[in-house]
């Protein structure tokens, strides 16, 4: 069974940083893209960043571009964002997902059971 596992969450003021990670549990997978995606409360789901896995084309929302940036490390199949001048309105539970190679409709089949960011104004 694949999983995959966030860390990195945490509590931080107006302006700070945090790195937050993504590794799979359980079993190795060919991925075609891995993403972040956040939900506010009361909020639904939104798409913060991707990246293509092997060409490593990067995609953010409006909303964080040029604040966060989101990485890759191949040999560890693991995701970063890393995120800087964070504010209140970055404040959510943070997912993690992937469109494995064994996805059958080219959609997000893998996700993480999400981490919380909350940033104090």
């Amino acid at each position: 069974q694949v999983q995959l596992v966030e860390s990195g969450g945490g509590l931080v003021q107006a302006g700070g940083s945090l790195r937050l990670s993504c590794a799979p549990s359980g079993r190795t997978f060919s991925s075609h893209a891995m993403g972040w995606f956040r939900q506010a409360p009361g909020k639904e789901r939104d798409f913060v960043a991707a990246i293509s896995w092997k060409g490593g084309s990067t995609y953010y929302a409006d909303s964080v571009k040029g604040r966060f940036t989101i990485s890759r490390d191949m040999t560890k199949n693991t995701v970063y964002l890393q995120m800087n001048t964070l504010k209140p309105e970055d404040t959510a539970v943070y997912y993690c997902a992937a469109v494995s190679g064994n996805s059958e409709t080219g959609e997000y089949d893998y996700w993480g059971q999400g981490t919380q960011v909350t940033v104090s104004s």
